[in-house]
Parts: structure tokens; sequence; C-alpha cells
């Protein structure tokens, strides 16, 4: 239940976030619209709650995971490290940026420094939750699929949608569409019903106990009861 939560969370916190800080990031010549830069600092807060909960779920999956596959468990636990590692990266710009545009005197000479920063958010957007959250759907799709860890349709989404957000992200490093566009929207359709078919099945049922029942290398059978914690 607990994971099943955190997934929902990251879904929430990443929406909450992106329209939270959008009037900042899409302000033209520099110029805060009123209360875009304490919008801003809330969506920071929401991104940040994100982060947090990203990483939980690496954690929180690694002792089920790992009676499959340690290496792939360890794998998904590093990759949804190195999510939010990209995201705090992008939530410093959004920091940096809310403090340049505060500084009236220096916003004139600055429109350099502010459409970099502007840039970095935009990469870091595109590099961690589309291409890392992509690879990471695909490993943890692949592992709930192989051991029947919840209902093949839940696997297959994300199965569809981890490989379809890493051909979209590349689509848009290539200028073939911007990132917020309807193409790359309806490429994120599939790993957002992922998340959240997955979330609620955890929330609801848990991991399917019979996945639990899988030998470890130690020849321990596993407790059903603690997969579901």
């Amino acid at each position: 239940m607990a994971t099943g939560s955190l997934f929902l969370l990251t879904e929430v916190a990443a929406i909450a976030g992106a329209v939270l800080y959008r009037p900042l990031l899409g302000a033209a010549d520099g110029r805060l619209a009123q209360g875009a830069d304490t919008r801003a600092l809330l969506g920071v807060l929401c991104e940040v709650v994100l982060v947090v909960a990203v990483a939980g779920t690496g954690a929180a999956l690694f002792p089920v995971l790992r009676r499959h596959s340690e290496g792939l468990a360890l794998g998904y636990a590093f990759g949804r490290l190195l999510e939010a590692a990209v995201i705090a990266l992008g939530i410093v710009s959004v920091l940096a940026l809310v403090t340049l545009r505060r500084d009236a005197g220096a916003a004139a000479g600055a429109g350099g420094a502010d459409a970099a920063l502007v840039a970095v958010h935009d990469w870091t957007f595109l590099l961690g939750p589309n291409i890392a959250l992509g690879l990471n759907t695909v490993l943890l799709a692949y592992l709930a699929y192989r051991a029947r860890l919840v209902p093949r349709f839940i696997a297959v989404l994300g199965l569809v949608g981890g490989p379809l957000i890493c051909a979209s992200a590349v689509a848009v490093m290539f200028g073939a569409y911007a990132q917020l566009s309807v193409a790359g929207s309806a490429a994120a359709l599939p790993v957002f019903a992922w998340e959240l078919g997955l979330a609620g099945w955890l929330i609801v049922k848990g991991f399917r106990p019979g996945s639990a029942l899988a030998p470890r290398a130690d020849g321990e059978v596993t407790d059903p009861a603690g997969v579901r914690r």
C-alpha cells in the first residue's frame, strides 16, 4: 500500500509542480506576472516531494524485486535515484530563475542567463521524467510481467509506454515537435496509465501473493505477507 501511495504521489506532485511554475518559465522577456514567483516556489516544493517519492519507489520495491532478479532490482533502484537527481537539477534551475527575475535591476542585462536557465529546466525535464522514467518503467514492467507481480495488462502498459516515451523524448531532442505538444502528451499517456494502474493495484490489492513464493538464492521461501508491506 505504501509503495502504491508513493507512485500516486509522483503523479500528483509532478502535475502540480508543472502547472504552478509554468507561468515563470513562459514569462515573456523575463517579465513576471503577478504572483508567478510565489507560484513557482510552491511548484518547487511539489517537485521536492516528487524527488523524495521517486527515490522512495526504488527503495520500497527493491526487497520485492530482488527475489526475482537482484541485478534488475539494483538497476531499477539506481535508475530511480538518477531520475530523482535529474529532477533535482531542474528544481535548482527554477530557483535560480526566480532569483534572477526578482532582481529588476539585473533583468534587463540578463536575458542570456534567463534563457539558459529555462533551457536547463527543459532539458532536465526531457532527460528525467521522460528518458530516465521510460527506462525505469521498462525495467519494472518487465519484472512485473515475468514474475506476475501484477495483472498482465498493467505490466503491458509499462512495456509499451516505457519505449514510447523514450522514443518521443528522442524526437523532441531532434526537433520533431515540442515537449509540450499533442504528440508529446499522447506518447506519455501509456506511462501515465501504467503508473496510475500500478498505484491503484498496489493500494487496493498489493503484489500477488504467489509472486512472493519464489525461492531465493539461499533456498528460503519468502513470506507473502511481507510483500504487501
